[in-house]
């Protein structure tokens, strides 16, 4: 039995046996009172409760007249409670029998109470803590076996121990036909006090008292500072204070994955009448009953290689709560850290690397296969995401980097699983190469591509990369395969790559209440575009061990030459390698430890994670026509007048009071004009759904950042209304301005090149009649089309460079001079 208080606690030690007799448990109570530390022995044989509180400084009993030798001097006036200098002594009853308990070397006379004279005790001894302090109301003292709810007022209880809720358990020498009321309480079982601190009234009677300093106690008796208490409302003794601890801190940054799972126990639920199973609709066996999440042989029978994240934690706390209100609640959760404890906490020595010692070194390091894994599953919103990176890799034969843009959801495939959903890939500033490509790192727009993503309710939950080799056999060629480099006898990721991954995921941790530091690990993942062992274009995705993060924290490892091998660092006088071991099976089956140094496997250091599409899409950018992608110089280039040409192709039948902000497309008024008028502004709502084009008119800068925001919602939530005030913006009216000055001429004809001079049979063809001779060229009638400005001038033909741009005959882009092809619909300029 555990009783704490605002001021002091009562702590349950371990059980012992001495002198054949079976001592339960001893309760030490410490008191931040005037009152001194004292010690009550309390056991469950004989079914009884505390009778002598002895204190390092108490007299023995005479075991001859089984008598005390001190009688107790204060006499508490409500209940047969005597107080000493230094121990608390209840007296047996006068009508129960006593039975004598051999301590070690001391003996104590303990009466057989009945539950219920055991609970009048226990809120004895409460009611004397309390009392000690001048700031608590006695009439609000209540009693509770949960640390929140179900709380009874002391003077309102009425019954035995089981109204409070506690446990009843039966002693292995209790007779058979004991009844329950004689049965003792369980060892372990909890008391929470809660109370209502006084009021103390001020000198006018108006203003309230000033917060009330309080100090509380831990189960091992240290003393901690608590929050003050406003003496307006009441508190319970278990209710956090003090400055938030990281891991309180990490509860309002988790992800709302984390949080929807924590609120569920994740267990897996089996249908009846299988697996042996003959239970009805209202009853339950071993073999219908739910299974924990983690159970191994659901997760041998579904080819589950890792744990999810939740079912790990749910595995690690299966005989704990995963989160406590004790004071001293410990995170069952903490990175791996292989650097040397700077300073040293036994301060005998200096600071590394002046001197080290075995407390501040870190302990040998032992590579294993990591059991769980943060993401179980990468989701594709669409094909074209993954498209357009291999587009660039067919035109240049170079490779592509990306990053991946998306949230993290529940997976229901997985128990407790969690998925990252991949909505857009942004491509940073690169330079590609045919077997690689060179990152900047850290990159200039991080930090803008970032606040852009938030507001469009997406996060980095990755990065991809392709690793692409076109086959080039006959076979091959024919079939447009691609050399397969990845696979068991190769290697999976290079060390180089995971060694880029582990820092990337250090970059992005993985904010956690189950974890001392407020971050465990981290939920970025590595996805590659490369080819499987049949030669076709497939997706795999990893993520880096734990083990492989603090490693590269520590600067313990670099890549090789060997793609496949890690090599470990030499020791350097600034650099302390600890010992490296990893375990493998040799030929014979036995498992054997061997020592990493100079270098180890990579797959020691991977973790598998899924990967696939949709069965039915549901992208939250829906725009019709991809805008070109980012950073693309000499393939794509990302221009004014492409937006503008874009735009006015979306809104060509929309309303020009509209696009101004006149009217509302989103107002209440019915009708089939307005029927029509929301089907038209639905078009620029679909033309703002492309992230490529948001990121490139943030980069502008002629839109205010609250209109940006208002375009990132616009194209992701497909809001009517927000695009109203869109287009009532001062930003808007601006980007109207400049859309109508950028936009490119329209031709007058849409045939490929140069107009022929004659038909198929020979015939010359005639200049139109309701065109001047002069408008055409030298040539007189020969063959270029015309094209007329509105002063009448003559234009180049249509093909033709204008101004340094060549018109695209098929979708009237204008392509940079040069060109053979169209930048856009990929057909040829000359037709």
């Amino acid at each position: 039995m555990v009783v704490e208080s605002p001021s002091s606690s009562i702590e349950a030690l371990e059980k012992t046996e001495t002198d054949g007799w079976k001592q339960e448990g001893t309760a030490i109570l410490r008191a931040a009172t005037p009152l001194d530390t004292r010690t009550i022995h309390f056991t469950t044989w004989p079914p009884i409760t505390p009778s002598m509180a002895y204190s390092p400084r108490s007299e023995f009993l005479d075991r001859n007249s089984g008598f005390p030798r001190r009688r107790s001097t204060l006499h508490h006036q409500h209940t047969n409670l005597h107080l000493q200098e230094d121990a608390i002594e209840i007296p047996p009853m006068p009508s129960s029998p006593r039975t004598p308990l051999y301590y070690g070397s001391q003996v104590g006379i303990f009466p057989r109470l009945r539950p219920l004279q055991m609970l009048l005790i226990l809120i004895t001894i409460l009611i004397v803590i309390l009392e000690t302090s001048d700031s608590i109301d006695p009439a609000t003292l209540a009693l509770s076996n949960a640390p929140r709810g179900g709380e009874n007022l002391v003077s309102a209880i009425d019954g035995d121990l089981a109204s409070l809720g506690l446990r009843q358990a039966h002693s292995r020498r209790a007779s058979p036909t004991r009844t329950n009321a004689n049965t003792p309480h369980s060892h372990g079982d909890l008391l929470f006090a809660s109370y209502t601190p006084l009021a103390t009234p001020a000198a006018n009677g108006n203003v309230p008292t000033p917060p009330i300093a309080s100090t509380s106690s831990t189960l091992s008796g240290k003393i901690v500072p608590s929050e003050p208490v406003s003496s307006a409302s009441p508190t319970t003794i278990n209710a956090p204070r003090g400055p938030l601890k990281p891991w309180e801190e990490a509860k309002e940054k988790e992800d709302d994955v984390d949080k929807y799972w924590e609120k569920r126990d994740g267990k897996i639920a089996r249908k009846k009448g299988q697996d042996m199973c003959k239970c009805g609709p209202k009853s339950m066996c071993d073999y219908c009953m739910p299974i924990e999440p983690y159970d191994s042989a659901y997760q041998t029978s579904h080819a589950i290689k890792h744990l999810s994240y939740h079912a790990y934690l749910q595995k690690i706390n299966s005989s704990a709560p995963l989160s406590s209100q004790s004071t001293s609640y410990v995170p069952p959760l903490s990175d791996p850290s292989y650097r040397v404890a700077v300073p040293c906490t036994s301060g005998s020595h200096p600071s590394w690397p002046a001197g080290i010692c075995t407390k501040c070194q870190p302990s040998a390091v032992t590579l294993t296969r990591q059991t769980y894994r943060l993401v179980d599953h990468v989701e594709f919103a669409k094909p074209e995401i993954v498209e357009g990176l291999l587009s660039f890799w067919r035109t240049t034969g170079t490779q592509r980097f990306g990053y991946l843009l998306g949230r993290y959801e529940p997976y229901e495939e997985v128990p407790m699983g969690i998925k990252a959903v991949v909505e857009a890939v942004h491509e940073p500033p690169q330079e590609p190469h045919a077997d690689g490509v060179a990152v900047g790192f850290p990159w200039e727009d991080e930090a803008r591509v970032e606040q852009l993503a938030a507001a469009c309710g997406l996060k980095v939950v990755g990065m991809i990369y392709t690793d692409l080799t076109a086959d080039t056999t006959p076979e091959g060629k024919k079939e447009g395969k691609v050399l397969p480099k990845r696979h068991a006898n190769s290697f999976f990721l290079s060390s180089l790559e995971v060694i880029f991954s582990a820092a990337l995921q250090r970059k992005h941790p993985n904010p956690s209440r189950y974890s001392d530091s407020g971050f465990f690990s981290s939920k970025f993942v590595t996805c590659v575009l490369s080819a499987d062992l049949t030669g076709a274009i497939a997706v795999e995705a990893y993520q880096v061990s734990d083990q492989a993060m603090g490693m590269v924290e520590a600067d313990m490892i670099e890549a090789s030459v060997d793609p496949g091998v890690v090599r470990v660092k030499e020791e350097i006088a600034t650099r302390y390698i600890p010992d490296v071991f990893y375990r493998y099976k040799n030929k014979y089956g036995i498992e054997v430890k061997e020592s990493a140094k100079p270098c180890f496997p990579v797959e020691y250091l991977l973790v598998n994670v899924t990967h696939g599409f949709p069965k039915q899409p549901n992208p939250l950018f829906i725009s019709e026509t991809a805008f070109t992608i980012e950073n693309r110089a000499g393939v794509q280039e990302q221009s004014m007048p492409l937006v503008a040409s874009r735009f006015l192709a979306a809104a060509k039948d929309i309303s020009p009071a509209i696009l101004d902000g006149s009217v509302s497309p989103s107002s209440d008024e019915k009708g089939k004009g307005k029927e029509t008028d929301l089907e038209q502004a639905r078009s620029i709502v679909k033309w703002l759904s492309d992230w490529h084009l948001l990121a490139y008119l943030e980069s502008l800068g002629i839109f205010d950042p609250a209109d940006v925001k208002l375009m990132a919602r616009i194209g992701s939530s497909k809001s009517l209304e927000d695009l109203a005030k869109l287009f009532q913006s001062p930003s808007w009216h601006t980007f109207l301005t400049i859309a109508e000055e950028s936009a490119p001429a329209v031709p007058t004809r849409d045939y490929p090149g140069a107009a022929p001079d004659k038909f198929d049979d020979g015939f010359e063809i005639p200049p139109d009649v309701d065109v001047p001779p002069e408008s055409y060229g030298a040539n007189g009638g020969g063959g270029g089309d015309v094209h007329m400005d509105d002063a009448g001038g003559a234009a180049p033909p249509n093909g033709a460079a204008t101004g340094g741009s060549v018109v695209c005959p098929h979708c009237t882009f204008e392509n940079d001079a040069g060109k053979m092809d169209c930048d856009i619909c990929g057909l040829p300029l000359a037709g």
